[in-house]
């Protein structure tokens, strides 16, 4: 079973916490014990777990990934988001969740983040559902 979610970026480089619509997504699909897959189906934007108690560390995130990979540093893409192409890469582009009484198993201070490297635009993220 795969849930699609539509995922809004207001910036060029933002981290949306995506944990709620992962955990209906789950609720959906009715199972209660196995793994699910939460994938970024774009060259440009990625998916990652961290803190959610704190916005200050997504700030901090997206600030140093933006001085890791900087948005112009001579890269030869001709469509100008090769920066967001390396992030991508760097961050990746799915998390795997352990399901366990139908919810994610996510430690105390964690949260799903759908990472917009390229924004803002209009995304699409997925979650694969295994029951077992």
């Amino acid at each position: 079973m795969i849930h699609s979610i539509e995922v809004r970026s207001s910036a060029q480089v933002e981290m949306i916490e995506v944990t709620a619509e992962v955990r209906r997504a789950l609720r959906q699909s009715g199972v209660q014990s196995g793994i699910a897959v939460v994938f970024a189906a774009h060259t440009t934007a990625a998916v990652t777990i961290n803190e959610n108690a704190d916005p200050d560390v997504v700030r901090d995130m997206t600030m140093e990934l933006n001085k890791i990979v900087p948005l112009n540093d001579g890269y030869r893409h001709s469509e100008g988001n090769s920066a967001a192409h390396i992030k991508s890469s760097l961050v990746g582009a799915s998390e795997t969740l352990i399901i366990e009484n139908g919810e994610p198993l996510l430690g105390t201070w964690q949260g799903i983040y759908f990472c917009e490297f390229d924004g803002p635009r209009r995304r699409k993220m997925l979650v694969k559902v295994i029951e077992g």
